[in-house]
């Protein structure tokens, strides 16, 4: 009967281990997608925060500089289809919000041209606050990366691949720059 109970016990031990190794690694994979859902979270707060400045600063660069209408044109232009692009199109969105960041360093380029402008207590305000949520956006981008990071070598590195497969864990997109001269800088 002594011998009976020790291979019932190796067993039992056996399927236990096998149980908690199997929900470290399946909360191990929800953990990683949830801080990578948290950290896009951060950067789309952080976009709208931009989008919302946007027409403030087109109201006041247009008292001064009417006749650049075509950059303001674009500005507000590429600024509604940052605005309508889905919330989870992670490409999209970084192309998206990658062409509005050019044209608003066009936008700026252009208030170089005008003293008065740059003089404005509103316009540097509104400047300031922009420099402000686009070293925010880099700084959330580069922790969303990280998370995306941990998150795919997660899904991708054996066995935890196993679990990722059949419970529907996928690998994230990056967000990244599109234009190669920004990315140079």
């Amino acid at each position: 009967m002594g011998f009976l109970l020790i291979p019932i016990i190796i067993l039992v031990v056996i399927v236990l281990f096998i149980a908690v190794w199997f929900f470290g690694m399946y909360n191990g994979l929800v953990r990683a997608r949830i801080g990578s859902e948290t950290a896009w979270s951060d950067i789309d707060v952080q976009l709208k925060r931009r989008t919302d400045l946007i027409p403030n600063l087109i109201e006041t660069v247009k008292g001064y500089a009417a006749h650049e209408r075509a950059t303001l044109e674009e500005v507000t232009e590429l600024r509604a289809r940052a605005a309508s692009m889905p919330r989870d199109d992670v490409a999209g969105r970084s192309q998206a919000e990658s062409m509005l960041s050019q044209a608003l360093g066009r936008l700026f380029a252009v208030a170089e041209a005008y003293p008065d402008l740059k003089a404005n207590d509103g316009f540097r305000d509104l400047h300031a606050s922009l420099d402000k949520v686009e070293e925010t956006i880099q700084m959330a981008r580069r922790y969303y990366n990280g998370a995306v990071r941990g998150l795919n070598v997660t899904v991708e590195s054996f066995p935890a691949n196993l679990i990722a497969g059949k419970f529907g864990f996928e690998q994230a997109e990056y967000f990244e720059i599109e234009d190669p001269a920004e990315r140079a800088v």
